[in-house]
């Protein structure tokens, strides 16, 4: 069922995946240059997101922990279907929530990918064990780890609005044992308060400066700062005619160059689905195989358009 929060502004867009509204041809993304296989490590959260796109929150299992032996299998299908993927990514949920993160991080380095691993730093990733699982990771393998770690904003008021009381610092503790551990970061934040781009990116100059953070606030794959996902404000459809009007290709969104691989409560398989940013929408899940995912993807979703096609976001660096 298509998600039924869309507003009334949306109204009769997004339904049919081969036209548009005005019945123009909807626009479509081929799987041109796989470069990322996402793993949804599981929905549940330490802490709950005042706006989380994916709902994950203490309590929400709809999508459960993938095995590490379950993500070797995907790997296994990587290397047959020769995709050429260079890069493994892991999210959530908390990725440390799952018991097998280090594990999976560390099978996925081994078979010589690189792996980014998004984490709010908090305290799943704190525990000793998980510590000294990252220190031998990074120990071994360097830079072709990295953690990229939610920080909604580089103040603590609207950090800290979003994600809770004291979630700032607590972040900004693991960002600094990350720090002094010697692992690769870069940080994830968000364009919703009253700046621009170029005033957030400041402001996350000053703080890593301060702090002393190796991250590069104005390089977009090192700070990654995305539009807010909000289904109920009006976007325009993407149709086939509007790449050579925005003068975009088709290979620069995300779908042309990703897949995710979740694990849904109950189901008693895994499914392959065209985009992290839509766990829920059946339309998007593409089969359990990655043979199956092959396919190309109908831009049939507001994120497409806002986030993807007109924000020109990737969950990739």
């Amino acid at each position: 069922m298509k998600d039924q929060t869309l507003s009334d502004a949306n109204a009769g867009k997004f339904i049919d995946p081969a036209l548009t509204a005005k019945g123009e041809p909807r626009a479509t993304v081929a799987l041109s240059d796989p470069q990322t296989l996402w793993f949804n490590t599981g929905t549940l959260c330490n802490i709950e997101c005042a706006n989380c796109y994916i709902e994950s929150s203490p309590s929400n299992d709809a999508l459960v922990y993938i095995t590490e032996a379950e993500m070797a299998g995907y790997l296994d299908q990587l290397e047959a279907r020769a995709w050429g993927v260079r890069e493994i990514g892991f999210t959530g949920g908390e990725p440390f929530m799952n018991p097998e993160m280090v594990a999976m991080a560390g099978t996925a380095l081994a078979r010589g990918y690189e792996v980014l691993i998004l984490t709010n730093a908090m305290r799943p990733m704190m525990r000793k064990r998980v510590q000294a699982g990252i220190g031998e990771l990074q120990a071994q393998y360097g830079d072709k780890l990295t953690f990229r770690i939610s920080l909604d904003h580089w103040s603590r008021v609207h950090h800290d609005a979003e994600r809770g009381q004291g979630s700032y610092d607590a972040t900004l503790d693991g960002m600094r044992w990350l720090r002094d551990a010697g692992v690769h970061m870069a940080v994830a934040g968000r364009i919703v308060w009253a700046e621009s781009e170029a005033e957030a990116r400041a402001g996350f100059a000053r703080l890593f400066a301060e702090e002393g953070f190796a991250i590069d606030a104005e390089s977009p794959a090192e700070t990654v700062l995305f539009p807010e996902m909000d289904v109920k404000v009006e976007v325009p459809e993407i149709t086939t005619a509007c790449w050579d009007i925005l003068g975009k290709s088709p290979k620069e969104v995300m779908c042309a160059s990703s897949r995710m691989v979740v694990k849904r409560k109950g189901a008693g398989r895994l499914s392959v689905l065209a985009c992290t940013l839509l766990p829920y929408e059946p339309e998007f899940e593409l089969g359990e195989t990655l043979a199956e995912a092959e396919r190309p993807v109908a831009l049939n979703h507001p994120h497409c358009a806002k986030f993807c096609v007109l924000g020109g976001a990737s969950c990739s660096g």
